[in-house]
């Protein structure tokens, strides 16, 4: 699912394409994406996009006359540039926005639909789609400690839920969490202060690098490879490659459709984190440590 580094460089993408433009119409190529009634698609015709933002993982287009389009892009939705009047590309197309000077559209790859498209009239609509998650770019340590504490979960679900903090998903928790040098499972309530602090700190670096990496490739053009797994990713998509900073395999959690990434050295002291369903199954066999884990894959 694109987070904040990738939200953030397709809006600046689309300002440089769309923002003042007219928007001459919406070609819907499955009705499905559609999720409002009101406004209907058709009262977008003519009207200037004034404003782009990012609202957690989502992307707002500001019209005039108070309109808004609300684009949620989940795990599988891209948006793409193209020449004006282009077509919905073939099973994977679900609209497309026209401009005079070209056409954004929205895709999905896969046979789950979980995209989504809003159409809304007014601040007040809009403001249903805030989730109040704090805006990690912009919070200090204080607000960003007492927003990590106010309730006891892992760290890897407090980064994640959009209710706590505002475009951060599973392959950057990842990546922030290695930074810090803390376990994923590891409880907000039993943070140091010092580890509350360094989390604050990797946050920030993480997310900030990312999102200049990210600008660089892209350049003056638009996204194209908008992934979950990147090069250069310590951690996120990397079981069993080595840990860039000591080496070590990286291990991971599987769960429902998402895995943790982690590296048991960095993070948890050389203890092997239990996979929910692996560890069910194995119980006592579960290995421990690395080095249990080195022999029984020898074996």
């Amino acid at each position: 699912m694109p987070e904040l580094p990738d939200v953030v460089v397709y809006l600046e993408a689309l300002e440089r394409r769309i923002l003042g433009r007219r928007l001459e119409g919406v070609r819907l190529a499955s009705p499905f994406v559609l999720r409002t009634v009101a406004p209907p698609v058709s009262a977008l015709a003519g009207r200037r996009v004034l404003f782009l933002r990012r609202m957690g993982k989502r992307l707002v287009l500001e019209l005039e006359d108070d309109l808004f389009v609300v684009i949620h892009l989940m795990i599988a939705g891209r948006l793409r540039w193209a020449a004006a009047g282009a077509k919905p590309p073939g099973k994977i197309g679900l609209a497309a926005f026209d401009f005079h000077t070209g056409t954004l559209l929205l895709t999905e790859a896969g046979s789950k639909r979980r995209a989504s498209l809003h159409l809304v009239a007014g601040q007040s609509a809009l403001a249903a789609f805030e989730r109040g998650g704090l805006e990690p770019l912009d919070a200090g340590e204080v607000e960003f400690v007492r927003r990590l504490r106010q309730e006891n979960h892992t760290l890897k679900r407090a980064l994640t839920d959009p209710r706590l903090f505002s475009g951060i998903g599973n392959a950057y928790s990842d990546e922030i969490l290695h930074r810090a040098r803390l376990s994923p499972l590891r409880l907000t309530g039993r943070l140091t202060d010092e580890e509350a602090a360094r989390l604050h700190e990797a946050s920030r670096a993480v997310l900030i690098e990312w999102t200049e990496r990210l600008r660089r490739q892209t350049g003056e053009g638009f996204p194209e490879k908008v992934t979950a797994f990147r090069d250069g990713m310590a951690v996120h998509g990397r079981f069993r490659q080595p840990c860039p900073d000591c080496g070590t395999p990286i291990q991971r959690i599987r769960y429902a459709e998402n895995e943790t990434n982690y590296c048991p050295v960095c993070q948890t002291e050389g203890r092997l984190l239990a996979d929910r369903g692996l560890s069910r199954l194995l119980r006592e066999d579960w290995p421990r440590s690395l080095e249990e884990l080195e022999e029984r894959l020898k074996s």
